[in-house]
């Protein structure tokens, strides 16, 4: 790792930085109001992150509707859907229940956040509540909100995130990383050319 002079505390952190404005700390709130609600029941995509005795997890979580529900202005639901299995999220929350979770809606630069504390349920109702088909989640995530509020939309801006197009022409596919962690044991073109049907057929 590379040797640089680092900060190590916070005064010398916060000598870098002006104080936070006003709306910066007024936006929090601690409950979903209408307009936090309204927002967040138009995400169909969010960034899950949770924290363990091995280090952080960073997921994403998606639907093709409201990716989370409401139970009541303080508590949100979360279900897991099929995924790989390695539940490194779930596995952090049963051992320390603090999460965060980013909203992002296509088209908008602005990002919804909620930082709160979680537990993880197979409850056969709440489960029910997502049914798709033959298909429940495996479990739900239930997440207290302790704050929800607004982000600076500065990032997506300068990302240009939903309006500088489509950047993944020659980027290496899962099929090609694959391979190349083993070596060529697995992975390869073969699983990228059957990833999309495999996937269409577990969703849900």
């Amino acid at each position: 790792m590379a040797e640089f002079e680092y900060l190590e505390d916070v005064a010398a952190l916060e000598a870098h930085y002006r104080s936070p404005k006003d709306t910066s700390l007024r936006k929090v709130a601690d409950r979903l109001t209408p307009e936090y609600r309204a927002w967040i029941a138009a995400s169909r995509f969010l960034v899950f992150t949770t924290v363990g005795p091995e280090g952080t997890d960073g997921t994403p979580r998606g639907d093709d509707g409201p990716v989370v529900a409401e139970l009541d202005a303080k508590t949100l639901v979360l279900p897991d859907w099929n995924g790989n299995n390695r539940i490194d999220s779930l596995r952090n929350i049963v051992r320390d229940g603090r999460v965060s979770l980013m909203f992002m809606v296509p088209g908008s630069s602005n990002v919804v956040r909620v930082n709160g504390m979680a537990r993880i349920t197979a409850d056969e109702g709440l489960r029910q509540r997502f049914a798709r088909k033959a298909s429940l989640p495996r479990t739900v995530a239930v997440i207290r909100i302790a704050e929800v509020y607004f982000q600076c939309s500065r990032a997506l801006m300068r990302s240009g995130l939903w309006t500088r197009g489509d950047d993944s022409e020659g980027l290496p596919t899962p099929g090609q990383m694959l391979a190349a962690m083993t070596e060529g044991e697995v992975g390869g073109p073969d699983y990228d050319r059957a990833w999309p049907e495999r996937a269409k057929a577990s969703m849900w």
